[in-house]
C-alpha cells in the first residue's frame, strides 16, 4: 500500500478492480482546508482519462507490473504491434491506449511492455528519442537560441517549441516525458 502523496507520473496502482495509471501528480494546498493531491489518472484498460483528487494519506495498492523488452514493428488502423525481443512473439495495443506515448513511436524503436498479471497494459518509452524535422518556419538570419523560439512539426506529427536555427530535415532529441526539444542530435 502507498499514500497517495508518494504516488509518481508513471506509477500504476489497482482501485475497484481498475489499473489506474498516473499521468500528473500535484499537491495543492489551498488557501482554507486541508491540502489535496490533484492527479490526471487514466484508466490502462478502457483508455479514459479523470481528472480527480485524492487525500495525501489515502492508501491505494500499487500493481505489480512485470517489463520485456521489445521493438516497435508497425501502426496498422487502429492498433500498434510490437514484437518481444526475447520470444518474437507479437503483441497488439489500440491507439487509445497509446494515447500520450504514440506521437514518439517510431519503427524499430526498442520500448519495455508493462504487463499486470500477464495482461499487457502499455509500454514504456525511452528518455529521448530522435526524430526528422518535417515542416519548420524558414530560418531567421542572425537569430540565437536564447529567443522563444518556434514550432516544428516532427515525423510522427508531434509539434515541438525549437530555436529559431533549425531547419526542415535537421534531426533533434526530443524528450519523450516532457515534449520538449533537447538538441540536434
Amino acid at each position: 500500500m502507498v499514500e497517495a502523496i508518494n504516488l509518481k507520473k508513471g506509477m500504476i496502482f489497482e482501485m475497484n478492480g481498475k489499473l489506474i495509471k498516473v499521468l500528473e501528480a500535484n499537491h495543492h494546498k489551498p488557501g482554507k482546508g486541508n491540502t489535496v493531491m490533484q492527479m490526471k489518472l487514466n484508466d490502462v484498460r478502457t483508455g479514459a482519462i479523470v481528472q480527480t483528487t485524492m487525500r495525501p494519506s489515502e492508501k491505494v495498492e500499487l500493481a505489480i507490473v512485470d517489463k520485456k523488452n521489445a521493438q516497435y514493428l508497425y501502426g496498422e488502423g487502429d492498433l500498434e504491434v510490437f514484437m518481444d525481443m526475447d520470444t518474437y512473439e507479437q503483441y497488439e495495443l489500440t491507439k487509445e491506449q497509446l494515447v500520450n506515448e504514440e506521437k514518439y513511436l517510431m519503427p524499430n524503436m526498442e520500448v519495455q511492455l508493462d504487463f499486470c498479471k500477464n495482461e499487457l497494459i502499455g509500454i514504456e518509452l525511452p528518455t529521448t528519442v530522435e526524430m526528422k524535422v518535417t515542416e519548420t518556419e524558414p530560418t531567421i538570419k542572425g537569430a540565437t537560441a536564447a529567443s522563444g523560439g518556434k514550432p516544428a512539426t516532427m515525423e510522427t506529427g508531434l509539434v515541438v517549441t525549437v530555436p529559431d536555427f533549425i531547419n526542415v530535415g535537421d534531426t533533434l532529441v526530443i524528450n519523450t516525458t516532457t515534449g520538449e526539444y533537447k538538441a540536434r542530435a
